[in-house]
This record gives C-alpha cells, sequence and structure tokens, in this order.
C-alpha cells in the first residue's frame, strides 16, 4: 500500500491557504460581507500563510451559518383588535346589565345602593364603581370629569354620562346611556330608577338633555378624539 506523500511545512500552509479561500468564495455574496481590497485580500492570504488552520474553520462556520434555514417571523396586523373590542363589548353588557337591575328601586336623596336607594349622582357612581371607575359624588361634578362629547347621538357608547339641567343653570342631573338610545336615571319625579328615551317630548318636569361625558376608554379609533363641549 503506497503511503501519501508527506508535505513540507511550506507547502502545508499553502494547501490550507487554498482550502480557506476555496471556503470563502463558496459563500454567497450576501454573506461574505463587503468585496475587499486588493491590499485587503493580500493581508488576509498572509495571515491564511500564518495560520490557515484557523481562517478553514472560521469560513467553514460562516459557509455553514450561512446556509442554514433561517426563522420565518409572520408580523400580525393589529393583535390585540379583535380582542379589545370584544373586551369592551363584554365590559359594556355587564354595565348595561347592572344599571338595568336597579330600575324600581327607589329614589332617595344621597342614595348610593339598592338596600338604601339611589339618587341620580349616587346611581352613576355605584354602576361606575362596579367597574372600577371613580367618578365624583354630584351629578355637578360628575358633569366635568372624563371627554366631554355634546349632544351628538350617533357618538353615544353605553356608559357614557348624559347630563341634564334647567336652561341658564348647573347640571342637576345625571344618567347612565345604555343603548338604543335610551339611558337609566334615578329620577326624583318618578320616584325610582328608570330608563328613559333620550329623545322623550320636553315638559317643565324633564330637564334639557345638556352634554355627554365618556369615562369609560373605548375601542374605536374615536376613543382618542376630543370632543366638543
Amino acid at each position: 500500500m503506497t503511503m501519501p506523500p508527506i508535505l513540507p511545512p511550506a507547502a502545508r500552509s499553502r494547501s490550507i491557504a487554498i482550502l480557506a479561500m476555496v471556503a470563502a468564495f463558496a459563500l454567497p455574496a450576501s454573506a461574505q460581507g463587503p468585496a475587499a481590497s486588493a491590499e485587503q485580500q493580500g493581508t488576509v492570504i498572509d495571515r491564511a500563510d500564518a495560520d490557515g488552520a484557523s481562517l478553514l474553520k472560521a469560513n467553514v462556520a460562516r459557509l455553514s451559518a450561512a446556509s442554514s434555514p433561517k426563522p420565518i417571523f409572520l408580523r400580525s396586523s393589529r393583535p390585540f383588535a379583535t380582542w379589545s373590542v370584544s373586551a369592551q363589548a363584554f365590559r359594556d353588557s355587564i354595565l348595561v346589565s347592572l344599571a338595568r337591575t336597579a330600575v324600581g328601586t327607589r329614589y332617595v336623596r344621597g342614595g348610593q345602593s339598592f338596600a338604601s336607594g339611589f339618587d341620580c349622582s349616587g346611581l352613576v357612581r355605584y354602576v361606575m364603581s362596579a367597574l372600577e371607575v371613580p367618578v365624583p359624588r354630584t351629578a355637578a361634578q360628575q358633569a366635568t370629569v372624563g371627554q366631554p362629547l355634546g349632544r351628538d347621538a350617533r357618538r353615544l357608547h353605553p356608559g357614557d354620562l348624559l347630563t341634564f339641567g334647567r336652561r341658564g343653570r348647573d347640571v342637576s342631573h345625571v344618567g347612565i346611556y345604555v343603548g338604543n338610545g335610551r339611558y337609566v336615571h334615578a329620577s326624583s319625579v318618578a320616584g325610582r330608577v328608570i330608563e328613559s328615551d333620550i329623545d322623550r317630548p320636553q315638559s317643565p318636569l324633564v330637564k334639557a338633555w345638556r352634554g355627554t361625558r365618556r369615562v369609560l376608554s373605548d375601542a374605536s379609533p374615536d376613543s382618542a378624539l376630543k370632543g366638543d363641549s
């Protein structure tokens, strides 16, 4: 059996350098990086002569990395949009159910519970506290919190506070919008909590709708807009 010839040290170094260069040129252009100048290439060859084995190892590693499969990351469009709308719908249903459960409860000035009865602002405070949304105590104070929306019925969402008052006077009554043009409020005239139509006929006993305050966050883009009242 014929043994392969043993190359002298200088020849072995040149062979290793050639293998290193072959591995480097086998890489895709993107993996090789910016093209090197002739002076830089000469420096690489000189360093390969001095330590060809290390350079070959490095280039083989680069070749393996360049040819390995890359993970694919999919970008989701508004990943939380659907969740936000669903969560808002669930919250609104709880709010509307709680407000309507109070219908028929007796009106008591200063009342803030089912046991003691409700006045208009006490009902609002009770329902909002169930959702951990703090609001002030009186109707006039509640008319200053949240986002003002004016009297545009098309922008109303369940949970919006409707404020009422006599012409030329401060707000003295407040109710909770529950959808479909209706709101729940503790009426001193009726003597109990009732549900009314927002467009009910005006009378000396009915205070005029003055505006709307949004105290709950909204999943729609309009929630970031400022109101107009």
